[in-house]
């Protein structure tokens, strides 16, 4: 069975086309609202189910934090396969700061990998936010993934590194 998120419960949590701007454990600026230091957020729900997700071909979505575990699952498939050649901590980090700023595409824009899990964006404002929140969350996906992807000593932990190889829901990452 897939790992489902936790955060089932929608309400006073404000959504940008579908998908809910959950609160963050981060320093990083953004849209984000802070989430309690002691809890588990979305971004270490996403790593941690990583591992389990990334063998399914399908994925029912229960609530709409669901779809926001897709798309980090996808976002960390895809930072792996960036992880994939780096040897050191040093080269993985700028690999990734290069990932981070690249262009984050939102519902309707090319490039948006699930063109039907969010809906498209009512207003520009609306898409701005949410590819705002995107970004932010990425960041701090990409930070906590490399305390995984590589350990103390700098060099790769292959036991995370091992499934940039796979391809989550058959989507192929280039």
């Amino acid at each position: 069975m897939v790992y489902h998120s936790s955060f089932v419960d929608d309400d006073g949590i404000k959504k940008a086309c579908s998908c809910p701007l959950l609160p963050l454990k981060t320093h990083i600026k953004g849209p984000a609202p802070a989430s309690d230091p002691d809890k588990a957020d979305i971004v270490d729900e996403a790593i941690t189910f990583f591992r389990a997700n990334v063998f399914f071909k399908n994925f029912h979505v229960k609530s709409s934090a669901d779809k926001l575990l897709i798309y980090l699952t996808s976002y960390i498939n895809i930072a792996l396969k960036r992880l994939e050649g780096c040897r050191t901590l040093a080269v993985g980090t700028k690999a990734i700061i290069n990932l981070g700023l690249e262009k984050v595409p939102v519902p309707g824009e090319p490039g948006f990998p699930f063109p039907g899990l969010f809906t498209l964006p009512q207003s520009q404002e609306e898409a701005e936010l949410l590819r705002n929140y995107l970004k932010q969350i990425r960041e701090e996906t990409s930070g906590r993934l490399l305390n995984c992807a590589y350990r103390a000593n700098g060099f790769p932990n292959k036991w995370w590194l091992a499934f940039a190889k796979r391809k989550f829901m058959n989507i192929v990452i280039l």
